[in-house]
């Protein structure tokens, strides 16, 4: 089903983007973490009721109780869902798209190797790149809520909500990919790959800010992940993470499908 020689090969491509991607998140993640601070947490809800609609746009709100409801407030509302995402867009678009683009897709398939196998492959390589983002980001947060603040994180709710994460980032990874498979021409393939993802995370913004633009939610897969909600253990923030995942292999397959019937010779 993989072939493991191309499948290192590709992984030795995503260094340098997991490199990039993996600093940034050590920057935003350990910043954040140590300002969990009451009096600082005072100043950051200053801003929060100066600038409400800013604020609720990213996901960021006022009056954690909590080290974990600090981390959902400014973490997850825009550091861990943009960041991979774009990961994903690149990545996704350099891994069948690229290739096609340039010709070099036919040399491949020319290869005693099943298209199939090509396509699970590189969608393997797609996946443990943002496996490998979200287990570093999980890592680092436990150890630097830890060290800062011994007992204040409840490991379980960290590991729910990642998990929780991990479905829509999968999600995401497979728009990604489909687009990569359904377009021969990078620019269609980044148009589509990048557009969808991007234009539901603006309308999950405008449906954080409430009011008429809040029926903005039913139009994005983002509503489906309830950071809050899946530590608080609500059926609905469950079931929202099981349909991304289950989407996520739906759109997996169906890429497939599509690579395996696609005509390279353009």
């Amino acid at each position: 089903m993989m072939n493991w020689t191309l499948y290192k090969h590709e992984m030795k491509g995503s260094i340098r983007l997991l490199v990039i991607f993996l600093a940034v998140i050590t920057l935003y993640v350990s910043v954040i973490i140590r300002m969990y601070d009451p009096e600082l947490i005072k100043t950051l809800d200053g801003f929060v009721e100066a600038m409400p609609e800013i604020m609720a746009a990213v996901g960021m709100s006022a009056g954690a109780a909590s080290l974990m409801g600090f981390m959902i407030s400014y973490l997850y509302g825009f550091i861990l869902l943009v960041f991979p995402m774009i990961f994903y867009i690149l990545r996704g678009n350099g891994l069948i798209a690229k290739y096609v683009d340039k010709g070099s897709m036919v040399s491949l398939v020319a290869a005693p190797v099943k298209r199939r196998t090509i396509a699970f492959t590189q969608m393997a390589v797609l996946c443990s790149g943002g496996l490998i983002l979200l287990i570093y980001a999980t890592g680092l947060e436990l150890v630097v809520a830890q060290s800062s603040f011994p007992g204040e994180l409840v490991v379980g709710d960290l590991l729910r909500v990642n998990a929780g994460l991990l479905c829509l980032h999968l999600f995401i990874a497979a728009i990604c990919f489909l687009s990569s498979c359904l377009f021969s021409d990078t620019k269609y393939s980044i148009a589509f790959g990048a557009g969808i993802p991007t234009l539901m995370y603006i309308l999950q913004m405008l449906a954080n800010v409430g009011g008429a633009a809040e029926k903005a939610k039913y139009f994005t897969v983002f509503t489906l992940f309830d950071p809050q909600g899946i530590v608080e253990g609500t059926a609905s923030s469950i079931a929202g993470a099981g349909i991304l995942l289950g989407g996520a292999v739906l759109l997996f397959l169906a890429a497939v499908l599509i690579f395996q019937k696609k005509d390279l010779w353009i």
